[in-house]
């Protein structure tokens, strides 16, 4: 028996002797890449660092990219343990408002505001479980208030699920924020609830998001004197860039790239580097997803010339800081030839948003891909010296799985 380990390769192979011991070769030629890369992806030597690579070996092993990552179902870590116990509150909560019930407010004004502030830093900080706390409560809260208000909670519930890992909640709670957006007739907030409905789609859905994607550019693009329509209509540019890409409309993809960054420029990065509703629309935040979509490609020597010239710290959300940081380490640890930078990456990946990372499994994937590496490169001497100039939980992590067998129970600190 084959029990389910905690990588992504490891998953691969379990779904592969599920499906009547199918032969590395066969999963290979189904999902349309080499016997040879499956090997590597399922020992540990290489990472998968395409969504579309996900799609193909998800299909070919009939199972979702969501099985292989592990995502919603697999404990260990205790943010994501922490966030999971509040997750059917939030799912009840979302029921009962689409159900169209509404309970009386116990909240005043000023308390509804501020919790919603509260919820609002814990997104920027990308603390999830304290945002998971909070949602089963203000969702119905804001529900009793209506309006632009239960919007912006009902994306914010959208984004923290998504992060998650639990998709296809986030698709509720981003289609309970669209629904109440149209009735309020505020271009911006139907802009944003938009953009957390392509957000929240699973990948194996890209076609489906970029779709979406156009048809809301196409409807709300007469709205565009207003700034803030301006901005989501550009973080929707992006979110049809980056789909595009992963079905395959490399045309399509740097389209919508370049109308993105011809708005981006018009509008500069937000001053506070949140701009409207925190999604940090500006030439930065165009140049980290040019990043996304050159490592979507395979184009690792792309993704590091990029980002010599974005600066991620003019953003206020910590998890767009993690993604340039996740992208370039992701890119100098291809190859093997420069790990010690690319462990560096990882160290600041973790630090500017560590929860997200703790559980995230590509970032765990690609950390214990380069532990492997150093096992078998016999230097792990090399680890402790830049341990010892770094400091903290992802180095001492590294120390630990390179002096010990691999293990689905080691994870990172936080």
């Amino acid at each position: 028996m084959v029990t389910k380990p905690g990588t992504i390769g490891g998953r691969i192979r379990y779904w592969r002797m599920r499906r009547g011991g199918m032969t590395q070769a066969v999963l290979a030629g189904l999902a349309g890449v080499t016997q040879s890369y499956v090997s590597q992806v399922e020992s540990g030597r290489k990472t998968i660092d395409r969504r579309s690579t996900l799609v193909a070996l998800a299909a070919a092993l009939q199972v979702t990219v969501a099985d292989l990552l592990g995502q919603g179902t697999e404990s260990g870590d205790p943010a994501r343990e922490s966030a999971a116990e509040c997750v059917p509150a939030i799912w009840s909560a979302l029921i009962e408002i689409e159900d169209g019930e509404r309970r009386p407010s116990t909240y005043t004004t000023e308390r509804l505001a501020a919790e919603i502030a509260r919820a609002e830093q814990l997104r920027t900080s990308s603390n999830y479980p304290a945002m998971a706390r909070l949602l089963p409560g203000l969702l119905l809260e804001a529900a009793a208030v209506g309006g632009t208000v239960l919007v912006q909670v009902a994306y914010q519930a959208a984004t923290c699920l998504r992060n998650l890992g639990y998709r296809h909640l986030a698709l509720n709670a981003a289609r309970l924020a669209g629904a109440v957006a149209e009735n309020t007739e505020d271009p911006a907030w139907i802009a944003a609830s938009r953009f957390a409905y392509a957000q929240s789609l699973p990948i194996e859905s890209a076609s489906v998001a970029a779709r979406a994607a156009d048809r809301s550019l196409i409807e709300l693009q007469a709205d565009a004197a207003d700034e803030r329509v301006r901005q989501m209509l550009g973080q929707l540019h992006l979110s049809a860039a980056l789909t595009s890409t992963v079905s395959g409309r490399l045309d399509v993809a740097r389209d919508h790239l370049a109308e993105a960054a011809r708005e981006a420029a018009t509008l500069g990065d937000p001053v506070d580097g949140a701009g409207f509703n925190g999604c940090g629309f500006g030439p930065t935040n165009v140049g980290l997803w040019e990043m996304s979509i050159a490592a979507e490609l395979g184009e690792s020597g792309r993704v590091i010339e990029l980002s010599r010239t974005v600066r991620p710290q003019v953003l206020a959300a910590s998890i767009r800081q993690q993604s340039y940081w996740l992208d370039l380490g992701r890119a100098l640890a291809d190859g093997g030839r420069r790990d010690a930078e690319a462990l560096v990456a990882f160290v600041q990946a973790e630090r500017a948003a560590p929860i997200p990372f703790a559980i995230n499994p590509l970032a765990r994937d690609a950390v214990v891909t380069l532990a492997q590496r150093a096992q078998r490169r016999a230097i792990p001497d090399d680890l402790r010296l830049l341990a010892g100039r770094i400091g903290i939980n992802l180095a001492a992590y590294l120390l630990v799985i390179t002096t010990s067998p691999i293990s689905p129970t080691v994870r990172f600190g936080t």
